[in-house]
Protein backbone atom coordinates (compact mmCIF):
# COMPACT_ATOMS: atom_id res chain seq x y z
CA UNK A 1 0.00 0.00 0.00
CA UNK A 2 1.20 3.29 -1.42
CA UNK A 3 1.92 5.73 1.47
CA UNK A 4 -0.15 8.78 2.37
CA UNK A 5 1.26 12.01 0.64
CA UNK A 6 1.23 15.32 2.97
CA UNK A 7 2.25 18.65 3.49
CA UNK A 8 2.20 20.71 6.46
CA UNK A 9 2.37 24.41 6.67
CA UNK A 10 1.87 27.31 9.44
CA UNK A 11 0.49 31.21 9.14
CA UNK A 12 -0.32 33.51 12.04
CA UNK A 13 0.63 31.50 15.04
CA UNK A 14 2.59 30.85 17.78
CA UNK A 15 3.70 27.64 17.14
CA UNK A 16 2.12 25.79 19.60
CA UNK A 17 0.00 23.84 17.09
CA UNK A 18 3.40 22.16 15.97
CA UNK A 19 4.67 21.22 19.23
CA UNK A 20 1.59 19.87 19.78
CA UNK A 21 1.51 17.31 17.03
CA UNK A 22 4.83 16.39 18.33
CA UNK A 23 3.38 15.69 21.43
CA UNK A 24 1.27 13.02 20.90
CA UNK A 25 4.18 10.88 21.41
CA UNK A 26 3.60 7.55 19.56
CA UNK A 27 1.17 7.92 16.98
CA UNK A 28 3.43 10.91 16.02
CA UNK A 29 6.31 8.13 16.09
CA UNK A 30 4.38 5.43 14.05
CA UNK A 31 3.17 7.98 11.37
CA UNK A 32 6.37 7.91 8.87
CA UNK A 33 5.02 4.23 8.34
CA UNK A 34 1.93 5.09 6.98
CA UNK A 35 2.65 8.81 5.59
CA UNK A 36 5.35 10.74 3.61
CA UNK A 37 6.16 14.21 4.79
CA UNK A 38 6.84 16.33 1.50
CA UNK A 39 6.73 20.18 2.86
CA UNK A 40 7.00 20.80 6.91
CA UNK A 41 9.35 24.18 6.96
CA UNK A 42 8.90 24.16 10.79
CA UNK A 43 9.97 20.87 11.68
CA UNK A 44 12.35 19.52 8.46
CA UNK A 45 14.30 22.12 6.24
CA UNK A 46 12.08 22.30 3.21
CA UNK A 47 11.70 25.20 1.06
CA UNK A 48 9.23 27.36 -0.59
CA UNK A 49 10.40 25.56 -3.98
CA UNK A 50 10.32 22.28 -2.31
CA UNK A 51 6.46 23.05 -2.79
CA UNK A 52 5.99 24.88 -5.44
CA UNK A 53 7.81 21.55 -7.49
CA UNK A 54 4.76 18.83 -6.32
CA UNK A 55 2.48 18.29 -9.12
CA UNK A 56 -0.88 19.68 -8.72
CA UNK A 57 -3.35 17.55 -6.70
CA UNK A 58 -0.71 15.22 -5.84
CA UNK A 59 -0.64 15.32 -2.39
CA UNK A 60 -3.32 13.16 -0.22
CA UNK A 61 -3.73 15.76 2.61
CA UNK A 62 -2.65 19.54 3.55
CA UNK A 63 -2.70 20.78 6.88
CA UNK A 64 -2.44 24.75 7.89
CA UNK A 65 -2.16 25.88 11.22
CA UNK A 66 -2.54 29.18 11.74
CA UNK A 67 -4.62 32.44 10.19
CA UNK A 68 -3.56 34.35 7.16
CA UNK A 69 -2.07 37.80 7.75
CA UNK A 70 0.23 38.45 5.35
CA UNK A 71 0.45 37.92 1.39
CA UNK A 72 2.77 35.23 1.99
CA UNK A 73 0.51 33.49 4.06
CA UNK A 74 -2.27 33.89 1.53
CA UNK A 75 -0.13 32.78 -1.45
CA UNK A 76 0.92 29.49 0.52
CA UNK A 77 -2.72 28.57 1.06
CA UNK A 78 -3.77 29.03 -2.08
CA UNK A 79 -0.40 26.74 -3.48
CA UNK A 80 -1.46 24.18 -1.40
CA UNK A 81 -5.35 23.72 -2.43
CA UNK A 82 -3.79 23.58 -5.72
CA UNK A 83 -1.91 20.77 -4.70
CA UNK A 84 -3.90 18.69 -1.95
CA UNK A 85 -6.92 16.48 -2.58
CA UNK A 86 -8.03 17.50 1.08
CA UNK A 87 -7.04 21.05 2.98
CA UNK A 88 -7.27 20.82 6.41
CA UNK A 89 -7.22 23.62 9.22
CA UNK A 90 -5.86 23.22 12.21
CA UNK A 91 -6.15 24.71 15.15
CA UNK A 92 -8.44 27.36 16.19
CA UNK A 93 -6.28 30.41 14.36
CA UNK A 94 -6.87 28.23 11.22
CA UNK A 95 -10.43 27.40 11.78
CA UNK A 96 -11.47 30.76 12.90
CA UNK A 97 -8.64 33.46 13.01
CA UNK A 98 -7.80 32.71 16.60
CA UNK A 99 -6.06 35.00 19.46
CA UNK A 100 -4.51 36.84 16.00
CA UNK A 101 -7.61 37.44 14.83
CA UNK A 102 -8.12 40.42 18.29
CA UNK A 103 -5.44 42.29 16.46
CA UNK A 104 -9.11 43.18 14.02
CA UNK A 105 -9.74 45.47 17.10
CA UNK A 106 -7.34 47.86 15.17
CA UNK A 107 -6.25 48.99 11.94
CA UNK A 108 -3.01 48.24 10.70
CA UNK A 109 -1.79 51.50 10.55
CA UNK A 110 -2.14 51.34 14.70
CA UNK A 111 -0.94 48.00 14.79
CA UNK A 112 2.49 48.58 13.19
CA UNK A 113 2.87 52.03 15.85
CA UNK A 114 2.28 49.82 18.57
CA UNK A 115 4.38 47.11 17.55
CA UNK A 116 7.43 48.74 15.89
CA UNK A 117 7.36 52.96 17.71
CA UNK A 118 5.02 52.61 21.17
CA UNK A 119 6.06 49.33 22.57
CA UNK A 120 7.88 50.13 25.73
CA UNK A 121 10.82 47.86 24.54
CA UNK A 122 11.62 49.40 21.34
CA UNK A 123 14.56 50.95 20.16
CA UNK A 124 13.70 52.79 17.07
CA UNK A 125 14.53 56.45 17.20
CA UNK A 126 13.82 57.10 13.52
CA UNK A 127 10.48 55.61 13.82
CA UNK A 128 10.94 52.59 10.96
CA UNK A 129 8.34 50.38 10.20
CA UNK A 130 8.85 47.43 7.68
CA UNK A 131 7.93 48.04 4.15
CA UNK A 132 7.51 45.78 1.06
CA UNK A 133 10.78 46.83 -0.34
CA UNK A 134 13.95 48.20 0.77
CA UNK A 135 17.18 49.31 -0.89
CA UNK A 136 20.33 49.42 0.38
CA UNK A 137 23.68 49.13 -0.77
CA UNK A 138 22.50 48.01 -4.41
CA UNK A 139 20.15 45.36 -2.85
CA UNK A 140 16.84 45.30 -2.63
CA UNK A 141 15.05 43.44 0.70
CA UNK A 142 11.40 42.14 -0.11
CA UNK A 143 9.00 41.13 2.27
CA UNK A 144 5.33 39.84 2.36
CA UNK A 145 2.45 42.72 2.28
CA UNK A 146 0.64 42.61 5.99
CA UNK A 147 -2.66 42.92 5.26
CA UNK A 148 -5.45 44.84 6.33
CA UNK A 149 -6.90 42.41 8.57
CA UNK A 150 -6.38 38.93 9.56
CA UNK A 151 -9.21 36.10 8.14
CA UNK A 152 -9.96 32.70 8.67
CA UNK A 153 -7.98 29.99 6.51
CA UNK A 154 -11.47 29.42 4.62
CA UNK A 155 -11.96 32.96 3.53
CA UNK A 156 -9.13 32.25 1.40
CA UNK A 157 -9.48 29.17 0.10
CA UNK A 158 -12.11 26.11 0.51
CA UNK A 159 -11.32 24.13 3.69
CA UNK A 160 -12.26 19.87 3.98
CA UNK A 161 -12.20 19.52 7.37
CA UNK A 162 -11.36 21.25 10.85
CA UNK A 163 -9.33 20.43 13.68
CA UNK A 164 -10.17 22.83 16.17
CA UNK A 165 -8.73 23.63 19.50
CA UNK A 166 -5.67 25.96 21.11
CA UNK A 167 -4.31 23.58 20.69
CA UNK A 168 -6.04 20.98 19.48
CA UNK A 169 -6.49 18.16 22.48
CA UNK A 170 -3.99 14.77 22.38
CA UNK A 171 -7.26 13.38 22.03
CA UNK A 172 -8.59 14.69 19.32
CA UNK A 173 -5.07 14.83 17.46
CA UNK A 174 -4.88 10.67 18.03
CA UNK A 175 -8.63 10.62 16.39
CA UNK A 176 -7.67 12.86 13.56
CA UNK A 177 -4.23 10.98 12.93
CA UNK A 178 -6.41 7.58 12.90
CA UNK A 179 -8.53 9.51 10.57
CA UNK A 180 -6.01 10.38 7.86
CA UNK A 181 -5.81 7.19 5.86
CA UNK A 182 -9.17 7.41 5.16
CA UNK A 183 -9.30 11.21 4.35
CA UNK A 184 -6.64 9.81 1.70
CA UNK A 185 -8.66 7.52 0.24
CA UNK A 186 -10.90 9.78 -0.16
CA UNK A 187 -13.40 8.16 2.12
CA UNK A 188 -16.46 9.92 4.00
CA UNK A 189 -15.07 11.06 7.05
CA UNK A 190 -15.41 13.88 10.43
CA UNK A 191 -15.65 17.12 8.84
CA UNK A 192 -15.17 19.08 12.23
CA UNK A 193 -13.29 16.97 14.58
CA UNK A 194 -15.42 17.84 17.46
CA UNK A 195 -18.53 17.40 19.04
CA UNK A 196 -21.58 18.92 18.39
CA UNK A 197 -22.95 19.28 21.38
CA UNK A 198 -21.90 21.98 23.86
CA UNK A 199 -19.14 21.05 26.01
CA UNK A 200 -21.61 21.66 29.07
CA UNK A 201 -22.79 18.20 28.06
CA UNK A 202 -18.99 16.75 29.04
CA UNK A 203 -18.50 19.13 31.91
CA UNK A 204 -18.45 16.89 35.08
CA UNK A 205 -19.02 20.20 37.40
CA UNK A 206 -22.39 19.70 38.67
CA UNK A 207 -25.37 21.79 37.40
CA UNK A 208 -28.11 23.61 39.17
CA UNK A 209 -31.52 22.85 37.30
CA UNK A 210 -33.08 25.09 38.21
CA UNK A 211 -33.14 28.68 36.25
CA UNK A 212 -29.96 30.31 36.76
CA UNK A 213 -29.24 33.52 38.26
CA UNK A 214 -25.54 34.92 38.75
CA UNK A 215 -25.88 38.07 41.28
CA UNK A 216 -22.38 38.95 40.57
CA UNK A 217 -19.61 38.23 38.00
CA UNK A 218 -16.57 37.50 38.94
CA UNK A 219 -13.15 37.42 36.96
CA UNK A 220 -11.29 34.33 37.32
CA UNK A 221 -8.33 35.51 39.77
CA UNK A 222 -10.86 37.50 42.01
CA UNK A 223 -12.09 34.23 43.78
CA UNK A 224 -11.51 30.87 44.67
CA UNK A 225 -13.89 28.74 42.75
CA UNK A 226 -15.62 25.63 44.13
CA UNK A 227 -13.93 22.34 42.46
CA UNK A 228 -17.51 20.42 41.94
CA UNK A 229 -19.58 23.46 40.71
CA UNK A 230 -20.86 24.84 37.80
CA UNK A 231 -18.24 28.00 37.14
CA UNK A 232 -21.05 29.82 35.70
CA UNK A 233 -23.27 29.50 38.77
CA UNK A 234 -20.64 31.05 41.01
CA UNK A 235 -20.52 34.05 38.47
CA UNK A 236 -17.22 32.93 36.85
CA UNK A 237 -17.64 33.89 32.77
CA UNK A 238 -17.80 30.49 31.57
CA UNK A 239 -18.28 30.22 27.43
CA UNK A 240 -18.91 26.06 27.66
CA UNK A 241 -22.68 26.62 27.04
CA UNK A 242 -21.56 28.35 23.57
CA UNK A 243 -18.49 26.21 22.63
CA UNK A 244 -18.44 22.83 21.19
CA UNK A 245 -17.12 20.31 23.36
CA UNK A 246 -14.41 17.47 22.70
CA UNK A 247 -11.79 18.67 24.30
CA UNK A 248 -12.21 17.04 27.47
CA UNK A 249 -12.62 20.01 30.09
CA UNK A 250 -9.16 20.35 30.13
CA UNK A 251 -9.50 24.04 31.22
CA UNK A 252 -12.66 23.37 33.52
CA UNK A 253 -10.91 20.41 35.30
CA UNK A 254 -7.98 23.00 36.56
CA UNK A 255 -10.92 25.73 37.78
CA UNK A 256 -10.18 27.73 34.95
CA UNK A 257 -13.49 28.80 32.21
CA UNK A 258 -13.85 27.73 28.61
CA UNK A 259 -12.91 30.50 26.65
CA UNK A 260 -14.06 29.14 23.32
CA UNK A 261 -11.24 27.47 21.64
CA UNK A 262 -13.55 24.59 20.41
CA UNK A 263 -15.48 27.11 18.19
CA UNK A 264 -19.14 27.59 17.88
CA UNK A 265 -22.05 25.67 17.86
CA UNK A 266 -23.79 23.89 15.01
CA UNK A 267 -26.47 26.10 15.09
CA UNK A 268 -25.14 29.22 15.94
CA UNK A 269 -23.90 32.54 13.71
CA UNK A 270 -21.97 34.49 16.18
CA UNK A 271 -21.04 32.44 19.29
CA UNK A 272 -19.97 35.71 20.83
CA UNK A 273 -23.35 38.09 20.49
CA UNK A 274 -25.20 34.77 21.92
CA UNK A 275 -22.36 34.34 25.05
CA UNK A 276 -23.53 38.40 25.69
CA UNK A 277 -27.34 38.01 25.06
CA UNK A 278 -27.23 34.70 27.64
CA UNK A 279 -24.93 36.17 30.05
CA UNK A 280 -27.03 39.79 30.02
CA UNK A 281 -30.54 37.02 30.28
CA UNK A 282 -28.98 35.75 33.97
CA UNK A 283 -26.96 38.60 35.55
CA UNK A 284 -27.97 40.36 38.59
CA UNK A 285 -31.15 38.96 40.84
CA UNK A 286 -34.31 39.61 38.85
CA UNK A 287 -34.44 41.90 37.01
CA UNK A 288 -38.06 42.94 37.93
CA UNK A 289 -36.72 43.57 41.40
CA UNK A 290 -33.50 45.84 40.00
CA UNK A 291 -32.94 49.02 38.50
CA UNK A 292 -31.08 48.78 35.14
CA UNK A 293 -28.32 50.58 36.78
CA UNK A 294 -27.68 47.52 39.43
CA UNK A 295 -27.56 44.75 36.38
CA UNK A 296 -24.78 46.93 34.43
CA UNK A 297 -23.24 47.29 37.67
CA UNK A 298 -22.79 43.11 37.48
CA UNK A 299 -22.08 43.24 34.13
CA UNK A 300 -18.79 45.60 34.50
CA UNK A 301 -17.05 42.95 36.13
CA UNK A 302 -16.73 42.04 32.37
CA UNK A 303 -13.57 44.57 31.76
CA UNK A 304 -12.59 43.17 28.34
CA UNK A 305 -15.77 42.36 26.67
CA UNK A 306 -14.17 41.36 23.40
CA UNK A 307 -11.03 39.70 24.55
CA UNK A 308 -13.74 37.80 26.85
CA UNK A 309 -16.17 36.86 24.14
CA UNK A 310 -14.16 36.55 21.34
CA UNK A 311 -10.83 35.87 22.24
CA UNK A 312 -10.68 33.11 19.32
CA UNK A 313 -13.70 34.03 16.97
CA UNK A 314 -13.06 37.82 16.23
CA UNK A 315 -12.86 37.47 12.64
CA UNK A 316 -15.64 35.12 11.98
CA UNK A 317 -17.60 36.86 13.97
CA UNK A 318 -20.25 39.19 12.16
CA UNK A 319 -18.67 42.65 13.18
CA UNK A 320 -15.19 41.35 12.58
CA UNK A 321 -12.73 43.56 12.34
CA UNK A 322 -12.56 47.71 12.93
CA UNK A 323 -12.60 49.12 9.59
CA UNK A 324 -10.47 53.23 8.80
Amino acid sequence: MSKIRMILNWGASCGGCDVSILDVGRPVLDLPNDAEILYWPVALDFKRRDLETLADGSVDIGIINGAVRTSEQEEEAKIFRAKCKSVVAYGSCACFGGIPGLANQFVREDVMARAYREAPSNVNEEGAVPLTESKMKGYSLLLPEFSEEVRPLEDIIKVDRFVPGCPPSTETIIEFIGSLGPIARGEAGKRIFASDRSLCYDCPREKNKAAKRVEKLYRPHEIIAGSDRCLLDQGIVCLGFATRGGCGARCIGVNMPCRGCYGRLPSMVDPGAEAISALASIAGDWEDNMPPAKIFDVLDAVKDAVGTFYSFSLPSAIINRKRG
